[in-house]
């Protein structure tokens, strides 16, 4: 068998001297030392709820101070109602005439001339308000198609409390070319057809010496009948007397006067509130 080798045994290390021999002294063991944590977002965490803050306060104000004009408002303008009592204006076609009429036989672009006459009558309900108005744009059209009749414009004037102004107006149309579809419908030489009418102006209210801002307003009327004139009777032939003299004709009758259907139904009209918002009417 072969013999065991035993590692040599580790030398013993000589015992530590004394400071006072002189020789190195022995390390002092250290104390680990935690750091200090420091968070670094709190002075931008506080600057964000100050904004945060800040701007809901500004909110709730404005909030608040909206919220205040609107009761003001409604308070004044119920208080403007029970004193006032404002109603609006009405308005009346109290006779209609169509005095000319005349489509042309075309059916690619038929030419249209005419002339309607109106009576119009505008009543002021109000007791202490005063509408003062500008000038009037007058169109006319067919119920059916909307096929344009002419249009006219009427000056304006002021409407005093409790009056009633009655004035008239005349819509032409001269050598208008119009829709053959709908002209061929709607527009007959003889017999009643349905027209639409329409006047646009700028109305104003006065209270005693304040005046308000004007605002556009539409009348409409529709339902109203008119009937084209009937032809022209013939001229009268000259009559020889028995002697041979020529006797004088009959005078011709007016044929404004004597083939115009004059409608004199009252027609009530609505009248809207036409408010502008940049590019939009409504």
């Amino acid at each position: 068998m072969a013999d065991r080798v035993y590692p040599a045994a580790k030398p013993t290390p000589p015992p530590p001297m004394a400071n006072g021999g002189g020789g190195p002294a022995a390390p002092k063991p250290q104390m680990y030392q935690r750091p200090i944590y420091r968070p670094q977002g709190q002075a931008k965490s506080r600057r964000g709820r100050s904004c945060r803050c800040s701007f809901c306060c500004c909110f709730c104000w404005a909030l608040l101070v909206v919220v205040l004009l609107a009761l003001v408002a409604a308070a004044a303008g119920g208080a403007f109602y029970v004193l006032y009592r404002p109603q609006r204006p009405s308005f009346t076609v109290s006779s209609v005439r169509l005095s000319t009429f005349n489509l042309s036989s075309s059916t690619t672009a038929p030419v249209l001339t005419d002339s309607i006459q109106l009576t119009v009558t505008a009543k002021n309900p109000n007791k202490k308000l005063v509408y003062f108005y500008d000038d009037f744009s007058f169109s006319a059209a067919t119920a059916a198609n909307a096929v344009p009749l002419g249009d006219a414009t009427v000056p304006g004037f002021a409407h005093d409390a409790g009056n009633t102004t009655v004035f008239t107006a005349t819509i032409t149309a001269a050598g208008v070319t119009v829709d053959p579809s709908g002209a061929g419908s709607d527009l007959k030489m003889s017999g009643a057809f349905s027209v639409a009418i329409d006047a646009d102006t700028r109305a104003g209210v006065k209270v005693g010496s304040l005046k308000t801002k004007k605002m556009g307003i539409q009348v409409h009327c529709e339902g109203i009948k008119v009937t084209p004139p009937s032809p022209p009777p013939p001229a009268p032939k000259k009559v020889k007397g028995k002697n041979g003299t020529a006797l004088a004709p009959a005078p011709a009758l007016d044929n404004d006067e004597t083939t115009a259907t004059v409608s004199t139904a009252a027609h009530s009209c609505k009248v809207r509130v036409r408010v502008k918002i940049w590019k939009w009417t409504f």
